[in-house]
């Protein structure tokens, strides 16, 4: 199911390394740094200078300076809020656009030195019960713009944090120092993990709905197909962030890229290993879905052929009173025994055999 995109206040903290002070979302501003700058941060040789930096200063330290890079995080700009980022960078123009405005299937561009990447987030909903209308996979987006002395992160979403994802890079300052190719990785590799712990949560939904569909074919019920229906809705939504992403990781580990050197292309390799997993995955808990759909629709079709049995087997059974009835009601006068004093009890008794041996031959053949 697509979703609008909700844009939140209080959605965590987005931290710079240990010892320095946290940025809190939870204020309405969002950040000392402005009102959609999360977080901006100068690395130098994997190491974060200390202090808060403006934009513009951040820009003047990088600028010809091979082992320092900047790093800016924002969360859903409006088109003024990312004017000013937009020509510092010297971002293209509709790059920008699809920065701000969002919903954007996963891709890869590139504007002269400068990579643009889409990047489809995803959440697991918790549900105490899955119904016909539950939300089950939650998507946002995180764009990024990958330049030689610079990365700007826009997340859309009310998940995906790069908080802690900038905390273990920080602490690994070897990693880092590859410079703004090793947090582009690293980005790729956090949403591609969060596929993989999405897929397994939608495999115990999955579980859950197989087993209830079965339990009802032994209570000779039927399973909800609403259930079912819904979640494969949402295995859909799952599907349309992962697959288009295969493209633009396969680019990133193989053709030769502004910025991606040839050792970070091997750990885009890995990544993409990963998504090729996740797809395999969630092809197969289609095909799985496919299934359980079919063999609640066979439960169905099985239930309403024994009731119409059921209705066929009494609809027989009254057939002979009502034949016999019939006849006498027509009221001939030379009606078999119609002047014997047990004829009618006669009649009676005739009716009652002959539907209690029809009635027995139902019952064996499990009509009835």
């Amino acid at each position: 199911m697509i979703r609008h995109l909700r844009r939140a206040v209080g959605l965590g903290r987005e931290s710079g390394q240990q010892g320095q002070e946290k940025v809190d979302l939870s204020h309405p501003a969002r950040s000392p740094l402005g009102t959609a700058v999360v977080n901006c941060a100068v690395y130098e040789e994997g190491r974060r200078r200390p202090g808060r930096i403006a934009n513009r200063e951040a820009i003047e330290l990088v600028r010809g300076r091979r082992d320092r890079f900047v790093w800016i995080g924002l969360h859903e700009p409006d088109a003024d809020e990312f004017a000013d980022i937009a020509r510092l960078f010297e971002l293209h123009p509709l790059a920008v656009e699809d920065a701000v405005h969002a919903h954007q299937r996963p891709k890869l561009e590139r504007y002269g030195d400068t990579l643009f990447t889409v990047l489809k987030t995803v959440r697991y909903v918790e549900h105490a019960q899955l119904t016909a209308s539950s939300e089950v996979v939650d998507t946002g987006e995180i764009m990024v713009f990958t330049g030689a002395d610079f990365v700007v992160t826009v997340r859309h979403g009310g998940h995906g944090s790069l908080g802690p994802l900038r905390e273990r890079l920080e602490g690994d300052p070897e990693q880092l120092a590859k410079g703004p190719a090793a947090v582009l990785h690293a980005i790729a590799d956090q949403v591609v993990d969060q596929y993989l712990d999405v897929a397994a949560a939608v495999r115990d939904d999955i579980d859950e709905i197989e087993t209830a569909v079965f339990a009802a074919v032994r209570r000779r019920g039927s399973g909800d197909p609403g259930q079912i229906y819904q979640l494969k809705r949402e295995l859909l939504e799952l599907r349309r962030a992962v697959a288009p992403l295969d493209r633009p990781l396969q680019q990133l580990s193989e053709a030769t890229l502004p910025t991606i050197d040839a050792d970070i292309r091997s750990y885009f390799r890995d990544v993409a290993d990963h998504l090729s997993r996740v797809t395999s995955e969630i092809n197969g808990y289609d095909g799985l879905i496919d299934s359980i759909l079919q063999a609640n629709l066979a439960q169905v079709t099985v239930a309403q052929n024994e009731d119409m049995r059921k209705i066929t087997a009494w609809a027989a059974i009254l057939a002979v009173p009502t034949m016999v009835c019939g006849v006498y009601g027509m009221n001939f006068d030379t009606m078999p025994e119609l002047h014997w004093r047990f004829g009618y009890p006669l009649v009676v008794g005739v009716i009652l055999v002959a539907c209690l041996l029809i009635h027995r031959g139902f019952r064996r053949n499990g009509w009835l």
